[in-house]
């Protein structure tokens, strides 16, 4: 199975919501996830799941790690990192 990671940093514009992202991720194989480590808190939480985005309380500026699992989890990656930064 490949995986991916990055560390990344939050830049999401007004008008971006995260059922966009969640609707961008649905044709990935992968298992997406973001942690977020803000807060003294860790959080992870799949990304193709509205709940779990919710859940994660990301914000411009939170320091997140991607990471994507499964036969596609290069290119989810980068689909994540493009609209989350």
């Amino acid at each position: 199975m490949e995986t991916a990671k990055q560390d990344i940093t939050i830049r999401l514009e007004e008008t971006q919501t995260i059922v966009e992202l969640t609707n961008l991720l649905t044709p990935y194989e992968s298992d997406i996830y973001i942690v977020n480590r803000s807060g003294g808190n860790v959080i992870e939480a799949n990304v193709k799941s509205l709940l779990g985005l919710v859940s994660l309380r990301i914000g411009n500026g939170d320091r997140v790690t991607v990471r994507a699992e499964g036969s596609d989890a290069e290119a989810a990656l980068d689909a994540v990192v493009q609209f989350l930064t």
